[in-house]
């Protein structure tokens, strides 16, 4: 799973071999495909079914706040492969829980499985110690700011010769989970006299879903098979791109397939949260944006009615909580 997911009890229940990503963004894919794999066919060799122990954190933090990249993530998740190499466990995970879903299962959960009930519960429970003892620590992985304060940071960059290109994240509309339509940060860049002519920064503008839009503009038999039809609309310096279905631009392959060098923009704005390995490694400048959407980054904003309580950040706790691991099997 990724661990932006929710394992309610009911899942600890029925899943015994439950694993998830220990890296955010997801590095680690392909490896926790194979661990995963892994501890199945060990499992199947040894006729051991395994006990989990699962602890409910009440934490509720966005992944833009828990990025393996830095600390207190880092350091909790360089944890987690040390608790499954303790005698007795097969597998530990955190999973940070999804902010932008209303449920009673949306927190903060800790599972370890293993065939000793004792150490995984031991296990566990000191994972999720780890993780609340820290919770004040969390913060966004990128400078935090409005759209003005991007895009004059963006011109700053650009005039004092900082390289291209200088990352936008549009984090409030991240296809993620948003629903990639929102057009609140267009709008404002459409407006914006750093783009407005053809000599001036160079911006893409990726992505906005809207087939209707696509229809207007051309009609093709072929297109992206995630994306559909796409076009690119120029205007002043702004490239946008806009999509038949919603899609993610999320890496430089996806602005390579519809031809548009990263490299070649003053400005790429993006539909996403902290940056994915690709769109990390080529920015020379970065501002992740708080725009208003689906996945809005300004949690108090969000209107949760259906989560527990109380859960960190939305309540302030009179005392530690109980986070004493369930054992099921």
């Amino acid at each position: 799973m990724d661990l932006h997911g929710n394992v309610s009890e009911t899942l600890a229940r029925e899943v015994e071999l439950l694993t998830c990503y220990r890296t955010a963004p997801h590095e680690d894919v392909v490896e926790t495909r194979l661990r995963a794999a892994r501890n199945l066919i060990d499992a199947l060799d040894s006729d051991i079914r395994p006990l989990r122990a699962r602890v409910a954190a009440p934490i509720l933090l966005p992944g833009e706040k828990t990025s393996t990249r830095v600390d207190p993530a880092r350091t909790i998740y360089a944890r987690v492969p040390e608790a499954a190499d303790v005698d007795g466990v097969i597998d530990a995970g955190i999973w940070i829980g999804y902010v932008w879903a209303d449920a009673p299962r949306c927190h903060a959960a800790v599972v370890v499985t293993g065939a000793d009930a004792d150490t995984i519960a031991r296990e566990a429970e000191g994972l999720a110690e780890r993780l609340w003892s820290a919770r004040d620590d969390f913060s966004f992985v990128g400078a935090p700011g409005t759209l003005d304060d991007a895009v004059a940071d963006a011109v700053a960059h650009a005039a004092a010769g900082g390289g291209r290109p200088y990352l936008i994240s549009d984090s409030g509309d991240n296809p993620g989970g948003g629903s990639g339509d929102v057009t609140w940060t267009l709008t404002r860049l459409r407006d914006a006299p750093a783009f407005a002519a053809e000599e001036g920064l160079v911006a893409y503008v990726a992505s906005i879903f809207d087939a209707t839009a696509v229809d207007a503009l051309f009609a093709l038999d072929a297109g992206d098979p995630d994306a559909g039809r796409i076009a690119i609309i120029r205007r002043g310096g702004l490239r946008v791109i806009v999509a038949e279905h919603r899609n993610a631009y999320h890496s430089t392959d996806d602005f390579a397939a519809i031809g548009l060098d990263p490299a070649a923009a003053d400005v790429i704005v993006t539909k996403i949260g902290y940056l994915e390995s690709t769109l990390y490694d080529v920015a020379r400048g970065w501002t992740l944006v708080f725009t208003p959407g689906p996945v809005d980054q300004d949690l108090g904003r969000l209107g949760h009615t259906r989560i527990r309580r109380p859960m960190f950040p939305f309540d302030v706790f009179e005392g530690a909580p109980d986070l004493t691991a369930r054992v099921f099997g």
